[in-house]
């Protein structure tokens, strides 16, 4: 059998950057064979300019929000934003399938080997079915008052069972478990009904992508008012506890969960200290999720990134939607990341971007690293940080 020889100026393994003596060996089907040295490796070498690395985890996607490209101006702020998707939303089926395809087939093309998929319907079963990438998908619940919770449930278990009914890929079984949306859209029992259906597995939840969100827990106050109103709400229905949002609602996880906490844009290092210690006493794996340039397109500002590198938190990057974002692009999320934040390496974010964000979704046997037998995808990342899928 021939194989395949790749050789650039860095070769990331999926946990250390390696020199441009590194030769990754493949065969025809993107199976790693070994790496060897460039003294040993013979004729044949394709030489890149850049970097190789293992296939991108997209921790984050709203794929189902894909035919909203371009149709929110940046800018609007959290609340503002949320008004308008639930004005957008509704749109022909056949378009949504089409945005979904395309949105799919780019993110494949720009190196992502998996997505953890957030879900509102089953609209994305059809495009799941026959791969190339792995998908994770996360059931949103949304569930405000404690009254409909258990109705509210039932409706979204539904849903997830409609998910793990799924053949699989790959020999690989489907994944689906449910996930709260929101501190602002989830009520205590909610919470509670969620921790119990999510005990071992793992879930997300968008955690303070907004100040709002926290003036909402501390004093019942905000920019959140006005959208409840909207919704039919005299007032808000979140409890006031004084507290963040996250220092709030994270108590109601404590089933061994891996709980990926989405944008955390306006996170303190309390909150994190907080989010560290509660892991700690309740058997949680606590995954932060950076998706910055949905961040600056919607409230302008980037996630606390020195603070969470201080902390020693585990990080994975998303892209949110084509809503809130140009492109659903891993490699331009690192770009950002790397252009603005001080001291952040390559290879810090090139592990965020694959091993980090394949053990978050629990896809790390084959997925996120270079390990000879799997076939994880091969990407190159040019001088300028533009992905191209090699294999």
């Amino acid at each position: 059998m021939a194989w395949l020889k790749f050789r650039a100026d860095g070769l990331f393994t999926g946990q250390r950057l390696l020199g441009p003596e590194a030769v990754l060996v493949t065969d025809a089907s993107g199976t790693v064979v070994d790496i060897i040295d460039a003294a040993t490796a013979g004729d044949e070498v394709r030489t890149l300019e850049g970097t190789l690395c293992p296939g991108f985890v997209n921790a984050h996607c709203h794929l189902e929000l894909s035919h909203m490209a371009g149709a929110i101006p940046p800018g609007t702020g959290l609340p503002g934003f949320l008004g308008r998707i639930v004005e957008g939303r509704a749109a022909e089926e056949a378009a949504i399938q089409e945005a979904m395809r395309a949105a799919a087939a780019r993110m494949h093309e720009q190196g992502i080997s998996a997505v953890g998929d957030i879900c509102n319907t089953t609209a994305s079963i059809p495009l799941k079915r026959g791969g190339p990438m792995r998908w994770v998908n996360f059931i949103e619940v949304l569930s405000a008052t404690d009254a409909k919770a258990p109705e509210r449930l039932q409706h979204f278990r539904a849903l997830r069972d409609r998910f793990l009914a799924e053949p699989g890929l790959d020999g690989h079984p489907p994944i689906a478990s449910l996930a709260a949306h929101a501190p602002y859209s989830t009520s205590p029992l909610s919470f509670r009904l969620i921790n119990e259906e999510t005990a071992g597995r793992v879930t997300s939840l968008h955690n303070q992508e907004t100040a709002a969100e926290d003036e909402l827990y501390r004093s019942g106050t905000g920019e959140f008012l006005p959208f409840f109103q909207r919704l039919g709400y005299a007032g808000s229905p979140m409890p006031v506890t004084g507290l963040s949002s996250l220092q709030s609602v994270l108590p109601h996880y404590d089933r061994g969960q891996r709980l990926l906490l989405v944008h955390n844009t306006f996170t303190s290092p309390e909150d994190l200290a907080f989010g560290a210690a509660h892991a700690a006493q309740a058997g949680l794996d606590i995954v932060y999720c950076l998706c910055p340039n949905a961040n600056l397109y919607i409230e302008g500002r980037l996630p606390p990134v020195a603070d969470l590198l201080g902390s020693g938190a585990r990080v994975v990057i998303g892209t949110d939607s084509l809503a809130s974002n140009t492109d659903l692009s891993i490699a331009a999320e690192m770009r950002t990341l790397l252009r603005h934040v001080p001291g952040l390496t390559l290879e810090t974010t090139l592990r965020w971007a694959t091993s980090e964000g394949a053990l978050a979704l629990g896809l790390q046997d084959s997925l996120g690293s270079l390990r000879i037998g799997t076939r994880p995808g091969l990407v190159w990342l040019d001088r300028d940080m533009q992905a191209s899928r090699l294999c």
